[in-house]
């Protein structure tokens, strides 16, 4: 089949001047409409359709095609139909051909992801359909007004996800047979929906909608991958979940090997996106996320795997790395552990150390006291050499004797409870998450040298 994909770009803009043209992160608005047509698998011819000389030379130079539209269709008031119907006709006879498909982008829309348009164009080809939309899915509470009243839409209130969806067209895409192109007209009768995620879907008509494509255009993909089991713990990944949740402006990955159940579980549980390593080289499953940034924080790194992150061009960051694949990163951040000599990049000492939220808003302890009511026992997240019960075991007796309260705070991957049980009046608490309330309440810390 002939489709032809028409790229309507007028000069005209009003609500954001000279818009068509106008470099968003680094590349004019119909760069990226011109280079989602040009790399879609069906071979399309591309053209561009406008009045304006300077867009159609840009244009030109992104390897579309032009066509120069007649100043009679390029008013303010002019729709897409006549728009269309104008450009098909004229290139068909320029060129003595005749197209199937006519598909319709919108320079306005910088998001839209080509795997969109093909999956589209692919459905389209095998229905029996006429025409397909690119629309948005709404689901919201709307009221109408009518005689001055208002009037709700609804007979009951939902919540959104109980609602009837509705479906708002976007500026995405619309693909109609050849023969539903009219002089006002370009839809079919049988008509399907192709509905694009929220980002997608963003249609650039104002300054706010500028600059939310230029946010999401600049987003980077970053990947954590993380470590955390009953032989080396858990600070790992809060280490890690607290970086992340500093790069809200950011897409967020998580991988962990084959051996860090437990890691997977809690990362899981903070609604984050994690995968488990699946194939034998932990390589290939980063092959598959494709991040920009990998950040490590895994222990010692190789030299081996480093140098195959870098072969694949991505930046990456490690972090309490004393491995040989430390000297290959382009940066690293030993926060816990010192570093017998400066080299470039490499940060250590407790001014790197990252904080979890709650100590941020804590206040700190301004006076110690002179007598010790209260103490707490926590030896982060496995506690695999089980110091709970040791720690316990040493001091229990002279606590008990001069009434001082024991609190114990086990985290997710401790499993030695069963050892705790022949102690008496002592507090147990698990997998907490608001540990510095009970530090700030404590008058002695038994801790790891860790991050805890």
């Amino acid at each position: 089949m002939k489709i032809l994909a028409i790229i309507p770009a007028r000069g005209g803009s009003k609500g954001i001047p000279r818009k068509n043209i106008r470099p968003l992160n680094g590349y004019p608005l119909i760069w990226y409409s011109i280079k989602n047509a040009l790399s879609s698998k069906f071979n399309l011819d591309v053209y561009v359709s406008s009045e304006d000389d300077e867009i159609l030379s840009i244009s030109k130079q992104l390897n579309a095609n032009i066509y120069k539209r007649p100043l009679d269709i390029a008013k303010d008031e002019t729709t897409l139909d006549p728009v269309i119907y104008n450009c098909v006709n004229n290139i068909e006879k320029t060129n003595n051909l005749k197209y199937d498909i006519v598909l319709t982008l919108q320079a306005t829309s910088p998001l839209l992801k080509v795997s969109s348009i093909d999956n589209a164009l692919e459905f389209f080809i095998n229905k029996n359909i006429d025409t397909i939309i690119s629309v948005q899915e709404e689901r919201h509470l709307t009221w109408k007004e009518i005689n001055n009243s208002f009037i709700p839409n609804y007979t009951k209130r939902l919540n959104r996800q109980y609602l009837k969806p509705k479906y708002k067209e976007t500026g995405g895409f619309l693909i109609t047979k050849r023969s539903c192109v009219s002089q006002n007209n370009r839809i079919g009768k049988k008509i399907h929906l192709y509905k694009l995620d929220s980002t997608e879907a963003i249609d650039i008509d104002t300054f706010k909608d500028w600059s939310l494509c230029e946010f999401f255009l600049k987003r980077k993909i970053i990947l954590f991958i993380v470590i955390g089991n009953m032989t080396v713990g858990m600070g790992h990944v809060y280490n890690t979940l607290s970086i992340a949740n500093e790069l809200i402006e950011h897409e967020i990955f998580f991988l962990v090997d084959k051996d860090s159940d437990i890691a997977y579980e809690k990362i899981k549980s903070m609604n984050y996106s994690v995968f488990k390593q699946s194939q034998d080289n932990i390589i290939d499953d980063i092959k598959y996320i494709n991040p920009n940034i990998i950040i490590n924080d895994k222990l010692k790194t190789t030299a081996s795997y480093i140098k195959q992150l870098k072969e694949e061009k991505y930046k990456v960051i490690n972090f309490e790395d004393q491995g040989e694949g430390s000297k290959l990163s382009d940066l690293v951040i030993n926060a816990i552990y010192s570093e017998k000599k400066l080299i470039e990049n490499h940060y250590y000492g407790h001014n790197y150390f990252i904080l979890r939220d709650e100590f941020l808003i804590t206040s700190p302890i301004t006076r110690i006291k002179d007598t010790v009511s209260s103490i707490l026992i926590s030896y982060g997240g496995t506690d695999p050499n089980n110091y709970t019960y040791k720690t316990l075991s040493a001091i229990y007796k002279y606590c008990i004797e001069s009434n001082i309260n024991i609190n114990i705070i086990a985290g997710i991957g401790y499993d030695k409870y069963h050892t705790l049980e022949e102690f008496e009046n002592i507090n147990i608490y698990k997998n907490v998450t608001n540990i510095s309330s009970y530090m700030i309440n404590s008058d002695v810390v038994f801790s790891s040298c860790g991050r805890t």
